[in-house]
């Protein structure tokens, strides 16, 4: 029995497209002090080809955990009239990176053109952006639609 689909460039940009224009995701983490899984509903922006973007902020869990253990995962999808698992999702795994103080501005930018309410907190001290590294995703475009993607993939970094 085949499981995955081969990958072409239609699924590449379906998938592409499916992350970028989320707006928000399912964070997995590694929770602090116990390791066991712990997930969150955090909003999402994109920037360059395919680079996830969060703003956290430091009395969330998820930022300390992603402080501690910087592997996590996303999953992005909404699910539409009938059968949730007949839609596309992806759930992509990442290693994240505290955005350098220097990306700041540029990052605040990408974020607002996402989230434009965010004005109202993104300054807060509290606040700080992270970027995701995409090392692979599993993009399920519906029943017996299953297909592995690698980061280069999504990034077009070969």
């Amino acid at each position: 029995m085949k499981i995955h689909q081969q990958v072409t460039p239609e699924i590449i940009r379906d998938v592409r497209t499916l992350i970028t224009g989320a707006l928000h995701a399912s964070l997995a983490v590694l929770e602090v002090g116990t390791g066991a899984p712990f997930v969150s509903r955090v909003a999402l922006a994109t920037r360059d080809v395919c680079t996830p973007v969060l703003l956290t902020s430091a009395l969330a869990p998820h930022t300390g955990a992603l402080q501690a253990d910087g592997r996590c995962a996303l999953m992005i999808g909404e699910p539409g009239k009938g059968d949730p698992m007949a839609h596309p999702r992806v759930t992509i795994s990442c290693a994240a990176h505290a955005a350098p103080k220097g990306d700041r501005d540029m990052l605040r930018e990408v974020f607002l053109a996402h989230h434009p309410k965010a004005r109202n907190y993104i300054d807060l001290p509290d606040f700080g952006f992270w970027q995701l590294v995409i090392s692979r995703a599993s993009y399920n475009a519906g029943f017996g639609k299953a297909y592995p993607l690698t980061g280069e993939d999504l990034t077009g970094e070969n």
